[in-house]
């Protein structure tokens, strides 16, 4: 199981998936799993995005198989994306592909903000930019989690986060995956999120970045996605059918293989200049 050492505090778990022909020159792209998940998440893209790129696909700082944190750790989005910078460091990647999916999204634009020349291409798909947003949200669900935990607080909010019409066998996955989640990292977390805010970076963004959400997104409405995508100067919206505001979980496919063609088109502008 592939471990790096990032602080004192954090071991992170990651998986680095290959099937590129060895001969050939490929890039990276790292991905950035959302709240209560885990590297297995991308069960999805990884059969397309490593048949042309190495793939690096971590357990953030809390979550999955990297270590816990106590509820009361001072999380923050730079912290999280200095670690996910010394994980390149240490693997020895320079630049890459960024891919992001919901609150892994939020991280995503921050990291390009503050990293802009290590970011190739930027896909971000259903990020909340403004906790504050939903703090009302995130706080109610901490009382729920202390009362009720984390696999029945999954439960009761699944519905909204794949949306009615996702196959019953995959939510009772998706549950069981979120529900493994150290309580002490959840509480602490949810209670940080409504702090979060990284609008301010959107303006700061220079790499080519593309924004993916569904059309009747019930958290986040396309009118404001809409707003915020604007503000990324080199930035394009797609939006997909659906009424899940996990579209990266809904429809991985479709999202891999656009993000997929994005990441090969601006590749491919960026030689011919």
């Amino acid at each position: 199981m592939p471990i790096a050492t990032i602080t004192p505090d954090l071991e992170m778990h990651y998986e680095v998936d290959d099937f590129a022909e060895p001969w050939r020159e490929h890039d990276t792209v790292l991905l950035m799993h959302g709240n209560a998940e885990s590297s297995e998440v991308w069960y999805g893209w990884v059969p397309q995005l490593a048949a042309e790129l190495r793939v690096v696909r971590p357990d953030m700082r809390g979550f999955g198989r990297s270590t816990p944190m106590p509820r009361d750790y001072a999380w923050s989005p730079d912290r999280i994306v200095d670690d996910f910078v010394a994980l390149m460091d240490q693997l020895g990647i320079e630049r890459f592909h960024l891919v992001g999916a919901k609150v892994g999204g939020t991280m995503a634009l921050r990291f390009a903000a503050r990293h802009s020349s290590r970011v190739q291409t930027l896909t971000v798909l259903g990020p909340p930019t403004r906790g504050a947003d939903s703090a009302a949200r995130y706080l109610s669900w901490v009382a729920y989690i202390e009362q009720h935990g984390m696999e029945s607080w999954a439960r009761s909010t699944m519905s909204g986060r794949l949306g009615p019409g996702f196959p019953a066998e995959g939510s009772a996955w998706w549950i069981k995956l979120m529900g493994r989640t150290a309580l002490s990292t959840q509480l602490g977390f949810l209670s940080a999120v409504p702090k979060v805010d990284i609008t301010p970076d959107l303006p700061n963004i220079c790499c080519p970045t593309l924004v993916i959400t569904t059309q009747d997104n019930p958290l986040y409405p396309l009118e404001k996605v809409q707003a915020w995508q604007s503000r990324i100067p080199n930035s394009e919206l797609l939006t997909v059918p659906g009424d899940s505001y996990h579209i990266a979980a809904t429809a991985p496919a479709q999202c891999a293989r656009a993000t997929l063609e994005f990441m090969r088109s601006r590749s491919e502008s960026a030689k011919s200049r």
